[in-house]
């Protein structure tokens, strides 16, 4: 059976790991752990392909334990029964260091199974998950471990690894390989930051390249069919979808119509139309409210529209949305003041509105007294002063007119007004 080419080249030593500087440089935490020689429990946090198995062995290896991978997609509290039984044998006599991949699959009690060997030391666990561990991992196994995040590999920390790829195929495969600097940094860029694909990018291209007389040809098209879509990470229930929505909302708040439409189209790229839509009506109203109120009227008709076309068409009247709220003016008056009023009634603050506003419920019943509502349409600009807020709270100020064209246009109308000018 032959062995993936990914896993023939993986790194034995951390100078051959590429990317993770930050906890893997000369003077990275992680670094400082391994070289010291001690395997504290860890949880590697972070996407596919950037490094969370090559760094296990090599702890294991620097630590003299013997290693044992288990995957919580498919492994038990059995398989857990079964290596703690090699425990102070000759088939573990430094201890154990289990790599738990995907931990975030196992459940509350099978990761408590664990807990009574990682605090005596017999076991040293380095959990790994592409999911936040503070929101999957149970807190007891959480609080003994230190949690390292690994970082989508940028395309100049990974041509290191596709350039010893090559050389790699070219021993196996005694071809010569012709790929240009432009097809290495396509499948650099290309591989969305995970190395084990980016190699595997490789792999294919010698066996499904043009060979001509000993060389192997890597082209433009090729080099796209491989690496298609292989930047999309991407999960609807996990940390893709958030940090994606996410990004999306604060670019439009940001007023950058370019990182709007870049987020817009991983959405959906990724056929989440309705994350997509969600988010982007949400900002019309929390971001720019008041500044231009029509925006929401507008986003509403391109959102309507999206959902009626479907993708891929729903892109246009989608990014037509994007584009007008990103270079739209901003006003957040509309979420601090309602955010403000919320905050006084779950505090309780409140009471009875004033007569004047109350419904007229009592009339016909001989308890009526006088109301004494003004209608403000009889009076001249259609306002009359008048109590509106229960007593308890009658001087609360919630809205706050923006420093934008529109909100100081209704400021300065409602001052002439309501102070007689």
């Amino acid at each position: 059976m032959q062995r993936p080419l990914a896993d023939e080249i993986r790194p034995k030593s951390l100078d051959e790991v590429v990317g993770q500087q930050h906890i893997l440089g000369p003077d990275g935490m992680l670094r400082r752990i391994i070289e010291s020689g001690q395997a504290p429990n860890m949880i590697f946090y972070g996407p596919s392909g950037t490094g969370k198995t090559t760094v296990a062995g090599i702890i294991a290896q620097a630590t003299q334990r013997t290693l044992r991978k288990l995957n919580a997609t498919q492994a038990g509290t059995a398989d857990i029964r079964e290596i703690i039984s090699s425990l102070d044998t000759m088939l573990a006599p430094n201890g154990i260091l289990l790599y738990l991949d995907e931990i975030q699959y196992f459940n509350k009690k099978q990761q408590q199974s664990l807990l009574e060997y990682i605090e005596n030391g017999k076991i040293s666990l380095i959990a790994s998950t592409t999911e936040n561990p503070y929101f999957y991992v149970y807190s007891a196994v959480l609080s003994r471990s230190a949690v390292f995040e690994f970082k989508p590999v940028s395309p100049a920390e990974m041509e290191p690894a596709v350039r010893r790829a090559i050389r790699c195929m070219e021993e196996k495969t005694a071809l010569k390989a012709d790929f240009s600097a432009e097809a290495i940094r396509s499948i650099c860029f290309g591989c969305g930051g995970d190395v084990r694909k980016a190699v595997s990018s490789v792999e294919l291209l010698f066996y499904g390249g043009r060979s001509v007389g000993g060389v192997v040809t890597a082209t433009d098209e090729d080099v796209k069919l491989i690496a298609q879509k292989s930047a999309m990470k991407y999960d609807r229930e996990g940390d893709q979808h958030f940090d994606a929505v996410s990004a999306l909302m604060k670019s439009l708040r940001g007023s950058d119509p370019d990182a709007a439409l870049h987020y817009l189209a991983r959405l959906l790229e990724a056929g989440d139309l309705a994350g997509a839509c969600r988010r982007i009506l949400c900002s019309a109203s929390e971001d720019i409210g008041m500044a231009y109120p029509q925006a929401a009227a507008i986003v509403k008709a391109c959102v309507d529209s999206a959902l009626q076309l479907g993708i891929p068409e729903a892109r246009l009247p989608l990014a037509e949305a994007v584009i007008l709220l990103a270079t739209a003016p901003k006003s957040n008056s509309v979420v601090t003041a309602i955010d403000r009023a919320m905050a006084d009634v779950k505090a309780g603050k409140g009471g009875t509105p004033p007569r004047e506003l109350q419904n007229v419920h009592a009339d016909g019943t001989g308890f009526e007294r006088e109301q004494g509502y003004l209608y403000p349409h009889d009076f001249p600009n259609h306002w009359v002063k008048q109590q509106y807020l229960p007593d308890t709270i009658k001087d609360a100020r919630y809205y706050e007119y923006g420093d934008n064209k529109t909100e100081l246009a209704a400021k300065a109308y409602w001052e002439k007004i309501k102070n007689g000018r």
